[in-house]
C-alpha cells in the first residue's frame, strides 16, 4: 500500500509517501529507500500510528552513520507484525 501526499501550493513543502509492510521486510525496504538517495527522513510507525523510529537522512549518509539505525530498525521489526513507513521526500529539480 501506497499514499502520497496531495499537492500543496507551497513549494517548500515536502512531499511525503507512506508503504504498509510486514515486520520482517522492514530492514529490506528501509535500506531500499536509503540506496534510492531521495529521502530526507524516514519514519516508522506501529499499526496504532505510533512513531517507533526516525531516521533523518542527508546527502552523503554513508553506511557506518546508519549502522545503529540498522539495528534499531531489525528490534522493531522483531517485535512489529505490520509498520507503516513514512517517506519525507526530497523535491527533484525538472
Amino acid at each position: 500500500m501506497s499514499d502520497a501526499t496531495p499537492p500543496s501550493d507551497d513549494p517548500q513543502a515536502p512531499k511525503t509517501e507512506s508503504f504498509s509492510v510486514s515486520g520482517d521486510k522492514l530492514m529490506d525496504e528501509i535500506k531500499r529507500l536509503v540506496k534510492e538517495g531521495n529521502a530526507r527522513k524516514i519514519t516508522v510507525k506501529n499499526d496504532a500510528g505510533k512513531t517507533l523510529l526516525e531516521i533523518p537522512l542527508s546527502m552523503g549518509l554513508v553506511g557506518v552513520v546508519l549502522l545503529p539505525f540498522y539495528a534499531a530498525i531489525g528490534a522493531v521489526a522483531a517485535l512489529a507484525t505490520r509498520c507503516t513507513i513514512v517517506v519525507e521526500r526530497r523535491e527533484t529539480s525538472e
